[in-house]
């Protein structure tokens, strides 16, 4: 179990974000952050309201999917850790998906969830495109997380990646007009229509 204390005389509200950050660095942190290969990455500014529709009209669609399903659907604030040892008191990594789909209890603490969820998602917002589509893409796919989704509000679009030996080489891209389907759960789907009908 992994036990975020932290000790105020220690507090450091803003990390360098050019230099090489550990776990332990990451614990004195004031705010959102997440510990990507070393680096820091501010969670702020808030999300658009767009962003968060779409993501809770995720969170309900997959609720509701996963209700008699032995998994469980987490939306952000909360914390994904990643560490190359299994030793999740000081992990490698600490992400904060938009939306986690977990498939084992066990990998569920207090503090977040310890290694690979079975599903990630993240909805892009214009700070957050390029590190979605590069370094959480793959340290995501390093890690085992069977399924990613990339929500694109800017284009309207959802790319689906999907494991297959030990990478994300199976794609498909759904434009406005169609059905998100899953490729880990077949009978996972939800109309794209549903996610921008805010605009």
């Amino acid at each position: 179990m992994i036990l975020k204390i932290r000790r105020r005389s220690n507090i450091v509200s803003n990390p360098d974000e050019k230099k090489s950050h550990t776990y332990q660095d990451w614990l004195t942190w004031d705010g959102t952050w997440e510990l990507i290969n070393g680096k820091a990455y501010n969670m702020s500014p808030a999300p658009t309201s767009l962003h968060q529709f779409i993501v809770g009209e995720l969170h309900f669609a997959l609720r509701t999917f996963f209700q008699n399903r032995s998994c469980y659907v987490f939306v952000a604030p909360f914390d994904v850790f990643f560490s190359e040892s299994d030793d999740y008191l000081s992990p490698d990594h600490v992400t904060q998906p938009d939306l986690s789909v977990v498939c084992s209890k066990e990998q569920i603490s207090k503090n977040g969830c310890h290694g690979a969820p079975t599903i990630i998602i993240e909805v892009l917002s214009p700070s957050t495109a390029l590190k979605d589509f590069n370094e959480k893409f793959n340290l995501y796919q390093k890690y085992g997380v069977q399924e990613y989704w990339i929500v694109d509000p800017g284009n309207r679009t959802v790319h689906v990646y999907a494991l297959q030996d030990g990478n994300y080489q199976v794609r498909h891209l759904h434009t406005e007009q169609e059905t998100i389907q899953s490729i880990v759960f077949k009978d996972l789907q939800l109309p794209m229509n549903r996610l921008f009908s805010l605009e």
